[in-house]
């Protein structure tokens, strides 16, 4: 009998998800439109400031992940863990609590990925730098391909090993994302 996800240990989840990056795929933009429909429709009674395509799979022509990632932007007012409730009453898993910042997943079976996977970062309005991250390779090719290049060279390394290959990822992000403040300001 097959374990409940919940009921698996962090080495089981990351042998069950591994990492694996695949060719760029316009796909991606069709399921991102599709996901922030069925959000728009789950959250129509809460205010929300901005759904937005991130990560790698929102930047053109890069390797990426099969697993498009969404940020929800909700104003300070609004409490963050009613919404975090509704998403999850709409059959989204909550990864991760952290402070003011909540994680969902939606594609995550007791077999492995469903043909379509799903990150949502619920957060508060600000709290957007994968924003400027995207919109700068998407602006600066150059560096989406020294990006991609980096996750290449991670992916083998750190197969079944989600943390190691965020946190290897950080350093190159944190810099480009700071120079992408610097040129777009206050854009978001």
């Amino acid at each position: 009998m097959k374990k409940e996800l919940s009921e698996m240990t962090l080495e089981e989840l990351w042998e069950l998800f591994p990492i694996f990056l695949v060719q760029h795929d316009e796909k991606w933009s069709q399921y991102y439109m599709e996901i922030e429909d069925l959000l728009q429709k789950a959250l129509v009674d809460y205010p929300i400031d901005r759904i937005s395509h991130i990560g790698s799979t929102a930047i053109k022509g890069i390797w990426a992940k099969d697993i498009v990632d969404v940020l929800i932007e909700i104003p300070k007012y609004i409490g963050i863990e009613e919404v975090a409730q509704v998403i999850e009453a709409n059959g989204f898993i909550r990864m991760s609590t952290e402070d003011k910042r909540v994680l969902f997943n939606k594609g995550y079976t007791n077999d492995g990925f469903a043909n379509k996977v799903y990150h949502i970062h619920l957060r508060y309005t600000g709290d957007n730098d994968e924003l400027f991250f995207r919109d700068y390779l998407n602006e600066h090719s150059n560096i989406a391909k020294e990006y991609e290049n980096l996750k290449l060279v991670l992916w083998k390394k750190y197969e079944h090993n989600r943390d190691a290959y965020t946190d290897a990822k950080t350093d190159f992000i944190c810099r480009w994302t700071s120079e992408a403040r610097k040129i777009y300001g206050d854009r978001y």
